[in-house]
């Protein structure tokens, strides 16, 4: 009788339960039915797993197993690998997260304190200028160039030109001009108005001037504020 070499223990099985059929048929036909020849046909299609010494049975289960215990890794490791890019993905996104916010704070920190620094300046130019006019000289009477010079260190820098189109406009830079009720450089309406600052409003010029920035920076935010109103109407 020839043997076949069984690789898997699923194999073994398989053939060992054909052979027995094989055997079980014969017997129940009876000695008539068949022949030796063909009892010994159906034994040489398979290999009976008791046929295979037990050494060899143990190493076909064990080859089994580690077949599916190989299988069971691999998936196990794709599985791990999986998790692990997802969690690197996550990790990614939130330190992309955490720097954009930390730049976002580090921006709002630095407009805040540029803003606070402007603010200082600001302050700064205002102190000044009030130093300034205290110590303004009066006298009995200003020249065109007294009169600027005066306005110079009162209107800030960026608005001293509006003003100054404003004032040639309505006074020719005389600080004593009068039309009707309006007086002086800025020609207040009426002239009376400009005493909130000093009693002196109708001699010093530096009063005046103090009057009317007042009053376009309320009015109208600022002196070049007033001046684009002025050109639509010719007042202010």
């Amino acid at each position: 009788m020839s043997r076949i070499s069984v690789r898997g223990f699923a194999v073994a099985s398989a053939t060992a339960v054909t052979t027995v059929g094989a055997v079980v048929g014969v017997a129940a036909a009876g000695p008539a039915a068949t022949s030796n020849d063909n009892f010994e046909a159906a034994a040489a299609d398979g290999t009976l797993l008791a046929d295979i010494p037990a050494g060899q049975q143990a190493q076909v289960q064990t080859a089994s197993l580690t077949q599916q215990a190989d299988a069971q890794s691999a998936q196990a490791s794709a599985s791990a690998k999986k998790s692990a890019e997802e969690a690197a993905r996550l990790r990614a996104a939130e330190d992309a997260k955490a720097k954009k916010s930390a730049a976002d704070k580090t921006k709002a920190d630095k407009d805040k304190a540029d803003k606070d620094a402007k603010a200082r300046d600001l302050e700064t130019q205002t102190a000044s200028r009030s130093a300034s006019r205290s110590t303004f000289q009066v006298q009995s009477s200003y020249s065109i160039s007294d009169v600027q010079a005066i306005a110079r260190q009162i209107i800030p820098a960026d608005q001293f030109q509006c003003f100054s189109n404003i004032v040639n406009n309505e006074s020719s830079w005389n600080y004593r001009a009068t039309n009707g009720t309006a007086y002086g450089l800025v020609q207040a309406l009426p002239g009376s108005k400009m005493s909130s600052v000093g009693s002196d409003w109708q001699t010093n010029p530096a009063t005046q001037i103090k009057w009317g920035l007042n009053y376009m920076n309320e009015r109208y935010g600022s002196p070049c504020g007033a001046w684009s109103f002025w050109q639509s109407h010719d007042s202010y």
